[in-house]
């Protein structure tokens, strides 16, 4: 295996200054659709359900597919990637994604949308799987911080914005549309990335296939397991699905422990700052997801707000975080991750628990300014917590260590968007109250985690 400085890997941080922007654009472009097709299929669900004559049972496959396929195989393209080159990785996943994105505005059944979606899970699997690891190969080590606060301003304002782009699609075209606009973006980043995406380092050692397919089977059946809970399916498949995964993964461990790089990076959970603080993003998506999936009903049920209006309302969280995210980035080039994140997280929890104390009848401004705190701390922790997850793995393991951020961040949200369905299931309305509640204890259960790494810094540094 090669050796590669951390700082600098290779000779990325060499490349012109131009093409490091473009290489960015690529990079940047391929995240921003394979995140956003994460939150806007969810709109689209009742006219696909019309049109292709299913029921809402059927057609909530169209999300599951795809949320399946992409999660458990980002750990497996991630190990990949080491091995065959990360560039390669994502111009495959870039091309598989725009293909079946295609694919999907041209399907004329649910089983060949389906078929479609699960192609396109794959694809943005292999997107997600290495792209924080080339931005850390892009940027040089002083920019490092800069970099990852694009990506979270990325990943966030996708995630936040989906709904408002799809109503907006929707509202001026078929469902189809909102597959088909991700082909010119596909191929202009794939042109873009042919061009300026370096070639990296690659890792001698042979790819575990079975290991890769107990990963799969793992984190497979768990994001089954709590999508069925989230659409309250019988509670003894719930079970089983989840028991499943949970057997798999100590088949997994146990199989593993003893590899030098294995597909589930259990070398890099060794390493204490790497894992507080994959375990900190996990809480931090968990109340993003919460959030979004609690909001929209609180403010129309509870607070009697129109669709419109809930749009605009759900505005201020993404505009900040896109104002906050780079600066958070810069500052993480000059302080520790831990202050940095915790802080984020504290903002986080308090906005949080302002949004669920709201009055009966509230002003505008009284949701603005808390929606605000909330995008300020969400936008504050990301970037901080992403490049010390990141800068904590050896940069020869940097394809696993993108894997795990982006398993991490999928994760959390779905654990999220699942506990806020399983709060409506317990209270009916008043549920959107209860998940803010329980993310803003997630907020301040990751504002914990992520102080403790001032403690398990000086360990850290000895193990790197």
């Amino acid at each position: 295996m090669r050796n590669i400085s951390a700082d600098r890997p290779g000779t990325i941080g060499d490349l012109p200054i131009e093409n490091r922007k473009w290489a960015a654009v690529a990079i940047f472009t391929a995240l921003a659709i394979a995140s956003l097709d994460t939150a806007i299929a969810n709109i689209a669900l009742p006219a696909i359900a019309a049109e292709l004559h299913s029921t809402p049972a059927d057609v909530i496959w169209v999300v599951n597919v795809y949320q399946i396929a992409l999660v458990a195989t980002l750990l497996p393209f991630a190990a990949l990637g080491e091995i065959v080159d990360h560039r390669r990785i994502y111009l495959a996943g870039l091309l598989l994604f725009t293909l079946a994105s295609l694919a999907c505005a041209c399907a004329w059944s649910l089983p060949t949308l389906l078929a479609a979606r699960v192609l396109q899970g794959l694809g943005a699997s292999g997107i997600m799987s290495v792209n924080t690891a080339l931005v850390r190969f892009v940027y040089p080590g002083r920019l490092e911080g800069r970099g990852f606060g694009y990506n979270a301003l990325v990943v966030a304002a996708a995630f936040t914005l989906g709904p408002t782009i799809a109503s907006g699609i929707l509202a001026v075209g078929p469902w189809t549309w909102l597959f088909a606009i991700n082909i010119p973006f596909g191929v202009v980043a794939m042109l873009v990335g042919l061009k300026t995406l370096p070639r990296m380092p690659r890792a001698a050692r042979f790819f575990d296939f079975v290991g890769a397919l107990l990963a799969a089977a793992c984190l497979g059946l768990f994001t089954l397991g709590v999508g069925s809970a989230a659409h309250h399916a019988p509670l003894r498949l719930i079970s089983i699905e989840i028991v499943s995964a949970v057997l798999l993964g100590w088949v997994l461990i146990r199989r593993q422990a003893d590899f030098p790089a294995p597909v589930l990076p259990i070398d890099l959970f060794r390493r204490p700052i790497f894992a507080l603080s994959t375990a900190t993003a996990i809480c931090s998506f968990a109340v993003q997801g919460l959030a979004f999936v609690s909001l929209p009903f609180y403010f129309e049920d509870i607070l009697r707000r129109s669709q419109v209006e809930t749009g605009f309302l759900m505005t201020p969280w993404p505009l900040v975080v896109a104002i906050v995210a780079p600066i958070a980035g810069r500052l993480s080039d000059r302080h520790s991750a831990g202050i940095l994140g915790g802080l984020g997280l504290a903002l986080l929890g308090l906005g949080m628990a302002l949004l669920a104390m709201l009055p009966a009848s509230p002003h505008v401004s009284d949701i603005v300014w808390r929606m605000a705190i909330c995008g300020s701390g969400f936008g504050f922790f990301q970037a901080p917590n992403m490049k010390a997850l990141m800068s904590s793995a050896p940069a020869d393991r940097s394809g696993s260590a993108s894997g795990v951020v982006a398993t991490a961040r999928l994760t959390g949200q779905t654990t999220g968007a699942a506990l806020a369905a399983l709060c409506f299931g317990l209270v009916g309305r008043e549920g959107a109250t209860l998940a803010l509640v329980l993310g803003a204890t997630f907020a301040a259960l990751g504002c914990g985690v992520s102080m403790l790494r001032m403690l398990a810094t000086p360990r850290a540094a000895l193990m790197s």
